[in-house]
């Protein structure tokens, strides 16, 4: 591993807006579980999760626009969420956490009801193997245990493969499919939160005429 790799992930456990939470310690639960509002962010305010967030460019931007809410980033890789916690600390976010970990442990780090919106913003579409794609039933059935009963997902994705399996897995689980479109800046919908930014990935797939699909549904 390269040395200025190591250092971040050295660096990453001193930060104060990331935690950890590994295959080593999935036998109990993490310690914020059902503790997010009143241990960290000291508040009530709403709690959204995004998945696989990568240098968690979304949680960041939409923490800006909406200081009432609770952001927190997953990603399992910690040199992208080094990235994200140094933004967010130079932006002085203070509604914005990273943690460290593998989507399949999301029920042992939040509580029933703790969740109000989760997004998923351009995961890798999983060609071939659909379990693994985070909108597939194994995860939305995760999902649902941690989503309070209004809670709502959002997909962002340039894969009309994931998009139209999504759809299919919706309508066969009879799921309440909110909004949807194949063509998310070709709409003429004000759709203000998937539109509100895009992200370093997303202006490189529209700039190569890549369309955005957008789904918001409730399970």
């Amino acid at each position: 591993m390269p040395k200025n790799k190591l250092q971040r992930f050295a660096e990453l456990k001193t930060f104060s807006n990331v935690y950890e939470f590994l295959w080593t310690e999935r036998e109990t639960d993490f310690k914020l579980k059902d503790k997010w509002n009143t241990e960290y962010f000291k508040n009530r305010n709403p709690i959204v999760l995004e998945l696989g967030c990568g240098k968690g460019e979304y949680s960041i931007g939409l923490a800006e626009k909406y200081p009432d809410k609770n952001f927190i980033g997953l990603d399992i890789k910690g040199a992208r969420i080094w990235r994200g916690s140094k933004n967010a600390q130079e932006k002085k976010l203070n509604n914005v956490a990273f943690l460290r970990t593998q989507i399949e442990y999301i029920e042992a780090c939040f509580a029933a009801n703790e969740v109000s919106n989760i997004w998923i913003t351009f995961p890798d579409p999983q060609p071939n193997k659909e379990r693994k794609r985070l909108t597939h039933l194994i995860f939305l059935n995760r999902y649902k245990n941690v989503l309070n009963p209004d809670g709502i997902v959002h997909l962002k994705t340039d894969s009309l493969e994931l998009y139209e399996f999504t759809l299919e897995v919706i309508a066969e689980n009879k799921f309440s499919l909110l909004d949807s479109t194949n063509d998310l800046y070709g709409s003429p919908e004000p759709r203000e939160e998937p539109k509100a930014f895009k992200t370093h990935y997303e202006n490189l797939f529209t700039a190569q005429g890549k369309k955005i699909t957008y789904l918001k549904f409730r399970l």
